[in-house]
């Protein structure tokens, strides 16, 4: 009896969220969207920061860009596209500062997906994947529906609220992955690299290499402000999932994962 309860208020409480998720794209898709594009401007800030800390003063001009200019134009943007270009540029500024802390030959001319042509391209759209696949599980864990996403525009080809959450993270776990393996040399571009003419991929070794890393990544630990204990990467996530519930149920404010919080 007490089992078919549980049941049944799940289903309520994912028919009323499921609701509440549509409302909130139809009337206020702009407050989340900002929050994301915010989010993820926050958290390439740290990582850039990180490295103006460690004498690369180059990127100094992109982190007082993102404070200055960045913050403001997304607090000021009236509509997703506007959002999204702005999200281009701060991306774009950030692929731009790799020549100062990578190596040479894994340095970025252009940002190139679909086939990625470079060994840099490989590593993000490998890395950009795994997450994506991530963000799927933890949305999975809740009641959430997987095609009403707020920045990317809702597609029944694919689950764009992954999108959504996954983009905050990037930053945090696949460029640090990949900064981390290239930078200690454990990814080769003469090794662990399949190069054709008008594309590049990661060999079998290579993707065993960065999969290992990336999932310790994901379940590093740190110690989370609010919560007063040890959380991982991993539950992060997932705890992204709950505060989107939160604004939709409640009302209350949607602020992503920051990577000042696990520092």
């Amino acid at each position: 009896m007490q089992r078919k309860k549980s049941i049944l208020k799940d289903h309520y409480l994912s028919g009323k969220l499921l609701v509440k998720q549509a409302v909130k794209y139809q009337n206020d898709r702009m407050d989340i969207a900002r929050a994301i594009v915010k989010g993820i401007g926050v958290n390439i800030y740290e990582v850039l920061y990180h490295y103006y800390k460690h004498g690369k003063k180059e990127v100094k001009n992109t982190i007082d860009w993102i404070k200055k200019s960045f913050f403001p134009q997304v607090v000021q943007a009236e509509d997703v596209k506007e959002l999204m270009a702005y999200e281009g540029e701060v991306w774009m500024r950030f692929y731009g500062g790799f020549v100062y802390f990578l190596p040479e030959d894994f340095v970025m001319n252009k940002r190139v997906k679909r086939p990625p042509d470079n060994p840099i391209n490989a590593l993000i759209s490998f890395g950009n994947t795994l997450l994506y696949t991530k963000t799927i599980a933890a949305i999975y864990q809740t009641h959430l529906d997987q095609r009403i996403s707020f920045l990317h525009e809702p597609s029944e080809g694919r689950f764009s609220l992954s999108l959504d959450l996954s983009e905050v993270f990037k930053p945090v776990i696949v460029f640090k992955t990949i900064f981390d393996l290239v930078n200690n040399r454990r990814l080769q571009v003469e090794k662990h690299f399949d190069k054709q003419v008008n594309y590049c991929v990661l060999n079998e070794e290579g993707r065993k290499i960065f999969i290992e890393s990336f999932e310790e990544r994901l379940e590093s630990v740190f110690m989370h402000p609010k919560l007063k204990r040890k959380v991982s990467y991993r539950t992060a996530l997932k705890l992204d999932c709950y505060k989107l519930i939160k604004n939709i149920l409640e009302e209350k404010e949607f602020v992503p994962f920051s990577l000042k919080e696990g520092m």
